[in-house]
């Protein structure tokens, strides 16, 4: 939450002419390739469901997207800016309203000061619109959407991980394309449903002692006193920060994340790192450790564990300086998480809505690695983070007498398996895998090679067990071997 409460009133006017500005309806398709590509910021938003006592957070979720204008062998994709007058719409099938699921707006004025229509969040925005857009930007966003975990068909069942609906459109309102991504939202945010506290008075009265606290003027907004980044709020001098006394005053009494965060029956961490058996502490250290850094001068929210730390991945696979993953860039403008998804979400995941966005680009789960996508073809050279998407490796550079395959290695192949080849001429090098049916599955060559030694690694885990069959052609003269998928 980027929004300081101060600027709510003009914040809400934004969207209102945003909306006002764009054509209510689309023509017909476009015919040029466009993706969207589509995340939250955050692995999980949280919030408040009953607003009556206290606020530790409203119902406030955000969505960023890139439209790419996908490339060919002869052009470089594009990241389309704010000048090419593309938008994007937002909605969120099945979930329509929320004022019914939260008392939220019983309250918003009194909390926040503002008074709020039903459904409309505190930056102005509602459960569908128009995501903004600036021209030093080329991305497009919403902020502060006041989505609650309850569906319309079942609003007392929690569903976290719902899937949002994005358009994108030209200037002349034609439509782009689309995708889904998850707004993930829990309202495990409960310090009484964690089996902690026997009820929210009795946090409240807890306080009574702090000079000028009245427990009368409830709903209480922690931030008023305690600084939360999250929300933008500075608190009052000399008052600790929000997540810092959390963390301090919960240290000693337990290690489990889940037992403030979103939670045991969210589970929002769910990502590759947590199925590798990794757990909060490993990045963040011990609750105690999280309060304990903010009182040496860490900034939550702010600061936080850096994928390019020494101990972690490395600098090459660092963020941009000043700035966390979520909010970094990388290979031609894309964000990190375009391709990775967001924090605690790393691709793939355990939840299954995280993983479709991505199998409907590429076919299958997991990293944004299939680079057809956007370029419309697999280039032969290494792209981000020195990641070769063909797997070519030239072993040397002396000349064979023939262009032939040779023995694929392991054989059977169970994850991944090399196929060296040899290249006599220079040349158009295309090396295909194909099933027994004569269905071409991988391109892993479409390029000109000199001649040479060459191996490619073709990665088996999407595949059915099988026999599958590599086939080379180099200037019209061709070679094969059988390779064996097993599971």
């Amino acid at each position: 939450m980027k929004k300081h409460i101060l600027f709510l009133a003009v914040a809400m006017a934004v969207p209102i002419l945003l909306l006002a500005l764009k054509p209510a309806v689309p023509s017909k398709p476009a015919t040029e390739q466009y993706i969207i590509i589509a995340w939250n910021d955050l692995g999980m938003h949280c919030a408040n469901l009953d607003f009556s006592n206290m606020c530790i957070l409203p119902p406030y979720n955000n969505q960023i997207a890139q439209v790419i204008l996908k490339g060919s062998q002869t052009n470089l994709p594009a990241i389309m800016p704010a000048s090419s007058g593309i938008y994007v719409t937002y909605e969120i099938p099945g979930n329509t309203e929320s004022a019914s699921k939260t008392n939220f707006w019983n309250y918003s004025q009194h909390i926040f000061g503002v008074v709020l229509s039903p459904n409309i969040g505190l930056t102005g925005f509602g459960l569908t619109g128009t995501m903004m857009q600036s021209d030093t930007i080329n991305y497009h966003h919403v902020e502060g959407i006041p989505v609650t975990a309850f569906p319309d068909a079942a609003p007392t069942v929690s569903t976290p991980y719902q899937l949002t609906l994005m358009k994108a459109y030209s200037a002349t309102n034609q439509l782009l394309a689309t995708t889904q991504s998850v707004i993930p939202i829990s309202h495990e945010i409960n310090c009484v449903s964690s089996g902690c506290h026997s009820s929210e008075l009795n946090i409240l009265n807890a306080h009574e002692s702090v000079p000028g606290f009245n427990i009368a003027n409830k709903p209480i907004l922690c931030a008023t006193c305690h600084s939360d980044n999250a929300l933008g709020m500075p608190g009052q001098a000399g008052v600790p920060p929000f997540s810092q006394v959390i963390h301090q005053k919960h240290g000693n009494k337990t290690n489990d994340c889940y037992k403030c965060h979103p939670g045991p029956n969210t589970q929002c961490f769910r990502d590759i790192m947590h199925t590798g058996g990794m757990t909060c502490q490993n990045c963040h250290g011990s609750v105690s450790n999280v309060g304990n850094t903010i009182a040496s001068g860490r900034k939550p929210w702010l600061e936080e564990p850096s994928c390019g730390a020494t101990a972690c991945h490395g600098s090459n696979f660092a963020e941009q300086p000043g700035k966390l993953f979520r909010q970094s860039k990388g290979h031609g403008g894309l964000f990190c998480s375009a391709c990775h998804s967001s924090p605690h979400s790393i691709l793939p995941t355990t939840q299954p809505n995280d993983n479709v966005q991505n199998i409907a680009l590429q076919g299958f789960a997991g990293t944004l690695s299939n680079c057809s996508v956007c370029h419309g073809y697999t280039p032969a050279g290494p792209g981000p983070h020195g990641f070769n998407p063909l797997g070519i490796k030239p072993v040397t550079s002396n000349i064979p007498a023939k262009s032939e395959i040779l023995q694929n290695y392991p054989n059977p192949a169970s994850f991944m398996t090399s196929i060296p080849y040899n290249i006599a001429s220079a040349g158009l090098v295309k090396l295909v895998v194909v099933n027994l049916k004569g269905e071409q599955v991988a391109i892993l060559m479409n390029n000109p090679l000199q001649p040479g030694e060459y191996k490619a690694e073709f990665y088996t885990t999407r595949f059915p067990a099988g026999t599958y069959i590599c086939k080379l052609n180099v200037n019209g003269s061709y070679d094969s071997r059988k390779i064996v998928v097993i599971k």
